[in-house]
């Protein structure tokens, strides 16, 4: 029997839920006050928090300070970063999918093998290959493919495409056969269609792990020209002395792509988390 919540239940439920929102909001709200800020009032505590003295100045800075062949470029880091989340993003919803509808929907020899290896890989952190595949690509450093390659198959994602077509009933694909359509018209004509809301759950996730990424451009980076934003904001970081508005500015730089995404698959990523709640 559904639980009836009465009116004030349903009041306290959102205060908490809203008190809750608010505290995970603050260190953004810090970061955006504070990159509006003299760099002498960023790290003032809570008297950070007062909307006193905003400004763009810091902005201005930081691209100034990146406009130069010396420093490097500012919309340059950004495209580089643009270019490395577009092909990991949209190759692997391409090369992740396809695995998983080949282990989802198609029957073959060593398919279950095949999966429990995909698992298997689930539970290797990047960190302990990352050696092993700097000294495999050690060739190819300061390259914007190389950046890319290791992450376009992702075992996570894979999983994720994996249950969301378990779900799809077969009748579906029974109909399309019947109609003549094959195995690659029916994934791209019917399945994909369908599974709107796991693309955009993979491509945001993607996104973020992608446009995050540090330790392997730490390894293979060291050409200014190749560098993705986010080791240009630890070398911006670590020039002397630290100037904490500009670099709470560049922070909220390195923030915007990410909300921007996120707004662009919102619908669909909300229409995916809701779906699995439901059927799981």
């Amino acid at each position: 029997m559904a639980l009836i919540r009465t009116p004030v239940r349903r009041v306290l439920d959102y205060t908490v839920l809203s008190v809750l929102a608010f505290i995970f909001a603050l260190p953004a709200l810090y970061l955006f006050l504070g990159s509006l800020k003299p760099s002498d009032e960023v790290l003032n505590g809570l008297s950070g928090f007062l909307p006193v003295h905003l400004s763009f100045d810091n902005y201005a800075a930081v691209l100034d300070s990146l406009n130069s062949e010396s420093t490097g470029y500012f919309w340059q880091f950004m495209g580089v970063s643009v270019l490395l989340s577009f092909v990991v993003v949209t190759g692997g919803l391409i090369v992740n999918s396809m695995a998983a509808y080949g282990l989802t929907r198609l029957k073959w020899r060593g398919q279950n093998a095949v999966f429990t290896l995909v698992l298997l890989l689930m539970l290797i952190p990047f960190e302990s290959v990352a050696v092993p595949l700097f000294y495999m690509f050690n060739g190819q450093r300061n390259t914007i493919y190389i950046q890319a390659l290791p992450f376009v198959a992702n075992a996570f994602a894979i999983y994720q495409f994996h249950t969301f077509f378990k779900k799809i009933p077969p009748s579906i694909e029974e109909a399309a056969r019947l109609d003549g359509a094959g195995p690659w018209r029916t994934f791209f004509a019917i399945i994909v269609p369908m599974s709107r809301p796991v693309f955009a759950s993979v491509a945001i996730l993607t996104f973020l792990i992608q446009w995050g990424s540090f330790l392997w451009p730490v390894l293979m980076v060291s050409d200014p020209s190749v560098r993705p934003l986010p080791l240009e904001m630890s070398v911006f970081q670590g020039q002397q002395p630290p100037d904490w508005g500009q670099i709470l500015a560049f922070g909220v730089l390195l923030v915007l792509p990410v909300l921007v995404v996120f707004a662009f698959f919102q619908r669909w990523f909300v229409e995916g988390v809701a779906s699995s709640a439901v059927k799981g």
